[in-house]
């Protein structure tokens, strides 16, 4: 989905440098707590937001998520995001309940449905809407977005639908939506080394989930009392692990199922500025791609230009906000 924050902060990240692996056994659980943001107007969803944030703005390449749901949609309206534009990334549309309609500019139509996965590459520019279908009741899942490193983030812009297939993995079901983990993956196309993957847990299980030595991760949890590596993460909280581990343990309370979201990949190594729905590497990346979407789009100019028109939707697309009077300064 698009980040409809109407004040949108310039975020500069820094990626975990490249270094060699720390010992399996070594690094601590690093917590972080989400942040509320409402997505548009006064009916808005709420999305509970853990990355980026000032204490780490990234995991491996993965650079955005947005955790949501359950929303009742009658009571917030559902999701309704008009045509917005992307560089420099990939969105990664992950349902747990629900169903969105996407278009986009690349002439793609497609469904979100739950364990179903809907990957965008915007590369050098693409534009696309959401809209909750009649049908969802519920909307309850994960917006991602991954930072395509400096030798891609200009490739064309193209859409992949995949559907992974169950693994188990002790007691649990792992759905594994990018990369592969504990026999399940898709083919989905990534251009740094990634791991994304749905992980259902029944009450009391434990589980050792294999890791990549090479990977930073989070684990992501939506559900459930769970503990990650003796530390216990509160529903909506990211447990961060830095790279070094083979292995994770995660133990789940005797109250009920639990549901996580494991994210990792190698550390990028790269600088990367986001503001609104764009990543560069720098302020003028930034001020470049508003400037095309402001007059090709909004104003006219050239409605079939870098970010292309969203055929099929009906309603007008979403301008940027104002940018900052001032350059892009480090933080954090």
């Amino acid at each position: 989905m698009s980040n409809l924050e109407r004040d949108p902060a310039e975020v500069l990240a820094v990626g975990t440098a490249v270094a060699e692996p720390a010992p399996a056994t070594g690094g601590d659980v690093e917590i972080l707590e989400p942040r509320e943001v409402p997505l548009g107007g006064p009916r808005a969803m709420n999305v509970r937001r853990t990355l980026p944030q000032r204490r780490r703005s990234l995991i491996g390449g993965w650079c955005f998520i947005d955790h949501y749901g359950p929303d009742d949609v009658a009571a917030t309206g559902g999701m309704r995001v008009p045509p917005h534009p992307h560089t420099g990334l990939q969105t990664v549309s992950w349902l747990f309940e629900g169903e969105i309609e996407h278009r986009d500019s690349a002439g793609s139509h497609a469904l979100v449905r739950p364990g179903e996965l809907n990957l965008m590459t915007a590369g050098h520019g693409i534009s696309h809407s959401e809209v909750s279908t009649p049908e969802a009741r519920v909307l309850h899942g994960v917006q991602l977005w991954v930072a395509l490193p400096a030798a891609s983030r200009e490739v064309a812009p193209f859409f992949e639908h995949h559907v992974p297939v169950a693994s188990v993995l002790g007691d649990a079901t792992v759905r594994t939506f990018v990369g592969e983990l504990a026999g399940s993956g898709t083919a989905a196309t990534v251009f740094s080394p990634l791991v994304g993957a749905e992980i259902v847990a029944p009450a009391g299980a434990s589980l050792r989930i294999p890791l990549d030595t090479a990977f930073e991760h989070g684990v992501l949890v939506d559900a459930g009392a769970v503990a990650v590596a003796g530390t216990a993460v509160p529903v909506a909280h990211l447990a961060y692990l830095a790279p070094g581990r083979d292995a994770v343990e995660v133990v789940v309370g005797d109250d009920g199922p639990a549901r996580l979201v494991l994210l990792g990949g190698e550390p990028l190594g790269e600088q990367i500025v986001m503001w609104w729905n764009f990543i560069g590497r720098d302020h003028d990346d930034i001020v470049a791609a508003r400037a095309h979407w402001q007059a090709e789009v909004i104003g006219g100019v050239d409605p079939h230009g870098r970010f292309g028109t969203v055929e099929g939707y009906d309603g007008a697309a979403l301008p940027a906000p104002e940018l900052p009077t001032v350059r892009l300064k480090p933080r954090g």
